[in-house]
């Protein structure tokens, strides 16, 4: 089995549905948000683009500590800085994934805090959960769409909006 090809192959299919996502996104609606504990749109949107770009972290390093790494959330404002982010990450993680082996998929990283680890996977692990984020942060951003009575493209197949299939 070719992990890595599998791997790069659902990293494109999720990047071609969610950049049908982007394409809708209501840059002027950034800082919408359904609830007070919700982050807002413009940051879910920023966040999904950078999980995008995860594998190519994770590949040449050991750990991501928040509090002492250089990680800055992206600040998106505008749908074409969205789509741009989008694809400067997914480009990032698709040559970081062609460029490595199996056996890179094999030891273990870790996300912490001041040193507390928070999880840990091997690397491998890290890249599928960094694929799961992708689905679930994306099936949220749905909900604020569906919120604002922006019609959804469809993820997995279709949508409710998806006249074809009315």
């Amino acid at each position: 089995m070719d992990t890595l090809q599998q791997l790069k192959s659902e990293l494109e299919e999720e990047y071609h549905t969610t950049k049908n996502f982007f394409e809708l996104y209501p840059a002027d609606k950034g800082d919408y948000a359904p609830h007070q504990k919700s982050m807002k749109q413009n940051r879910l949107a920023g966040h999904i683009a950078e999980i995008f770009g995860w594998a190519s972290f994770i590949l040449p390093t050991e750990t991501l500590d928040f509090a002492t790494g250089d990680y800055k959330p992206a600040n998106i404002g505008s749908r074409e800085q969205l789509l741009e982010e989008l694809d400067k990450n997914y480009n990032a993680s698709k040559r970081a994934l062609e460029g490595a082996t199996e056996d890179a998929l094999l030891p273990n990283w870790s996300i912490a805090q001041n040193g507390h680890k928070l999880a840990e996977w091997t690397k491998y692990g890290a890249i599928r959960h960094s694929l799961n984020q992708i689905s679930h942060h994306r099936a949220q951003l749905g909900v604020y769409y569906r919120l604002q009575d922006i019609p959804l493209p469809g993820s997995y197949g279709p949508s409710a909006d998806d006249k074809r299939f009315a």
